[in-house]
């Protein structure tokens, strides 16, 4: 069976409200990476339980963060971008 790309508009994620847009920096360990926020905060970010398993990063990526209400140098990635995804966020100047 050949594999069909659906043609049809692809949305992209965007930050809302106090997330933010970062670029992971390094790779820590234990699911945890240093990501440099667009706020210009360096950010010790978890992957949570639902990601862990299931998906890949390395530097260079992009992410969706959500800083800690309590502690604001950590956060959570609450998205990840794909290379395609984050190409179209340089296009459009947001990255």
């Amino acid at each position: 069976m050949a594999y069909q790309r659906s043609e049809g508009p692809v949305r992209v994620k965007l930050p809302r409200g106090t997330e933010l847009l970062g670029e992971i920096t390094e790779l820590l360990g234990a699911s945890r990476f240093r990501v440099a926020c667009k706020d210009g905060v360096e950010r010790i970010c978890r992957i949570p339980g639902k990601f862990r398993k299931r998906i890949r990063v390395s530097t260079g990526d992009w992410v969706i963060v959500r800083p800690w209400s309590i502690e604001d140098e950590k956060g959570d990635v609450t998205w990840i971008y794909t290379r395609t995804q984050a190409n179209w966020l340089k296009k459009k100047g947001m990255i």
